[in-house]
């Protein structure tokens, strides 16, 4: 299953999420490829992996190189990882000049699914509405928002749902899913409590029943190139993570097990729900 983690705005904990759910996963016997496709690289050194120059998706979104050349180890056990380089900061405009620039991630991830050597590939996608993460979109089965617990990012919270719809509906990505809203950074204070409220009211089992706390530990970890289920697994943000890993767990085997039901069911035709 391919998970992108997305989200138009910067600074909501989307890396942060992608890292310590791979960690998480790792943990509970799954094998996870991480795909870094932010051309800050967080995720791969949160993930202990030096950015390297030539080491990144873009070879093989490009220049049809293997996309197993570009696929390393990391500090998990379990997780593997196709780093980012500040070179893909330039993929954009390279693959706006190709025919059908939203089936790139697609074609290059396909192999690696059909393998069946990972159980989950998580897509850290960049935080802007732009061509990568729309072909990451266009790739994903199901996408998994993460969002800061306050009132600018219910706006972008609407705005990324309302690309994940166009993805379906425009017939890019017809199978694609939402499969979950994550409230992160979350502090103990009236708006706070307001804002997830308002989104549960809203959304209802779309959004995780588990609510991240902000903390200072979630940005010390990278600089050790460790999630933070490894930096510091007692700390209240990492147990919300291994919390996160569970109902994710939980959500996309209920999912699997609806597939199934359509599937073998008369006359079945693809699922239409845009949230799970």
């Amino acid at each position: 299953m391919i998970t992108a983690i997305a989200n138009q705005k910067g600074g909501v904990g989307k890396t942060t999420t992608v890292v310590n759910l791979a960690a998480v996963l790792a943990a509970k016997g799954k094998t996870v490829l991480v795909v870094d496709l932010d051309p800050q690289a967080n995720a791969t050194s949160g993930l202990g992996v030096e950015p390297k120059a030539g080491v990144s998706l873009r070879g093989a979104l490009l220049d049809a190189a293997n996309v197993d050349d570009f696929i390393v180890g990391t500090a998990i056990d379990k997780v593997n990882a196709i780093p980012a380089e500040v070179d893909l900061a330039g993929v954009e405009v390279e693959l706006a000049r190709t025919g059908d620039h939203l089936s790139g991630v697609r074609h290059v991830l396909e192999p690696v699914v059909k393998s069946g050597v990972f159980d989950h590939v998580l897509v850290d996608c960049p935080p802007s509405l732009g061509i990568l993460l729309s072909s990451a979109l266009a790739a994903a089965d199901q996408v998994l928002v993460p969002m800061q617990c306050e009132y600018y990012a219910m706006e972008g919270l609407s705005v990324m749902l309302g690309l994940v719809e166009r993805m379906r509906l425009s017939g890019a990505n017809p199978g694609l899913r939402t499969g979950g809203i994550l409230m992160t950074m979350y502090s103990r204070t009236r708006l706070a409590d307001e804002v997830v409220a308002q989104v549960r009211g809203h959304y209802a089992d779309a959004v995780y029943k588990t609510v991240v706390p902000r903390s200072v530990r979630a940005g010390e970890a990278p600089s050790y190139g460790l999630p933070l289920v490894a930096y510091a697994p007692a700390t209240s943000v990492a147990q919300a993570y291994f919390a996160v890993g569970a109902e994710f767990l939980s959500r996309a085997k209920a999912r699997a097990t609806m597939e199934k039901m359509v599937e073998t069911a008369p006359g079945a035709s693809p699922m239409s729900a845009p949230l799970a």
